[in-house]
């Protein structure tokens, strides 16, 4: 049977969601489990985009939208952008996917830092395509060894603002002197999926850069901060071109309807968005103090909903935090086994992950 696979997916490890909640509360006999391990909000949809869904379901019986058009005209009105620049997919990650379908031959390559999402390896490995991992320099973009690695078969280079696991962002002048000494042959994937959470004068957003005329993706995801991530639905604005290649590759309905009515209903209320933002930042501060508290230094700046921190050993600690009802991230399939990611959650959650790690590191049970 090994030869009806292609090759090209033979060193691939599929990828490790995490057991559900429900999962591991049963198989350990736990009452209660807090999961502070896929940068999920912590918070649910917003009203609207309930109600939304709830109109939507009436219809299930019809497919979806295929080109999403009534959410990717809002998006464009709003940003500024033209209609045929809006890419919707389901999720940030499946337009990555798309993005290497569109683009990539056998050969190919990819660049981007290491440790960070692992989708664009993998997107990349999938199709034949090699990815040219920079190690991260001070827990950052290594953005000179971003350009040092790229070759006359690099299409695409990626840049995770911020990275994901570390939480780290470069500054304005460092990101604009990157894009300014790219090859033209490369088009720089700009991922922005924390974006509503940072509210920092020295960081970039991506979409000023692409009106200016940049040729660039810019990645943005109803994931995180809009409570949608069991929905599934992110949007990009990339060139007219490179959107409509996208199209060519998308499944005919990749998005579902009532993921399309929730984020679109989820653009009427900013005043929500900041108060998650705000809610974000104070539990994020309080994260970092229950790791300082136990000799663990989170990685920092951090500018999205999570913190990275060097554990010695994350898989084990992953472990031994699960068998006290919290789980968080082992990082071995970024590229950082030492380490764990952990996601800001309610401030409940992270005061239960504060008795949980004192648990652990001091021997109680």
């Amino acid at each position: 049977m090994t030869s009806l696979f292609r090759a090209s997916i033979d060193g691939l490890v599929p990828y490790e969601p995490g057991k559900p909640v429900e999962a591991v509360q049963r198989e350990l006999g736990l009452e209660h489990v807090v999961k502070l391990a896929s940068n999920e909000g912590p918070f649910p949809p917003f009203p609207g985009a309930l109600e939304a869904m709830a109109r939507a379901a009436l219809e299930l019986n019809r497919y979806p939208d295929g080109g999403a058009w009534a959410l990717r005209t809002e998006l464009a009105e709003r940003n500024g952008v033209a209609f045929e620049e809006l890419v919707v997919g389901a999720g940030a990650d499946g337009i990555i996917d798309l993005l290497a379908q569109a683009t990539l031959d056998p050969g190919d390559e990819v660049v981007c830092g290491w440790p960070s999402f692992p989708s664009y390896v993998l997107t990349a490995a999938k199709l034949g395509a090699e990815a040219r991992r920079v190690p991260l320099r001070n827990h950052t973009y290594d953005l000179d060894g971003l350009l040092a690695a790229i070759g006359p078969r690099t299409k695409l280079v990626y840049v995770c603002y911020p990275n994901n696991p570390a939480g780290t962002a470069n500054g304005r002048e460092e990101l604009l002197a990157f894009l300014d000494r790219l090859p033209g042959h490369v088009l720089c994937v700009l991922d922005q999926a924390y974006f509503e959470y940072i509210d920092d004068p020295d960081y970039v957003d991506g979409l000023d850069l692409f009106r200016e005329g940049r040729r660039i993706v810019v990645l943005r995801t109803f994931s995180k901060i809009y409570g949608l991530a069991g929905l599934r639905v992110g949007w990009a604005v990339a060139p007219a071109e490179v959107a409509t290649a996208t199209s060519k590759v998308r499944r005919a309905f990749d998005v579902a309807a009532t993921a399309q009515a929730a984020a679109l209903a989820s653009l009427e209320d900013p005043q929500e968005i900041a108060r998650r933002r705000q809610l974000n930042a104070t539990g994020r501060d309080r994260l970092a103090e229950i790791l300082r508290s136990h000799g663990l230094e989170p990685v920092g700046p951090a500018r999205g909903n999570f913190l990275f921190a060097d554990v010695g050993g994350g898989r084990e600690l992953f472990d031994r935090l699960q068998r006290e009802g919290v789980i968080v991230r082992p990082l071995d399939g970024f590229g950082a086994p030492e380490a764990i990611r952990v996601t800001v959650g309610t401030p409940e959650e992270n005061e239960l992950f504060a008795v949980a790690l004192g648990h652990v590191l001091s021997g109680v049970s």
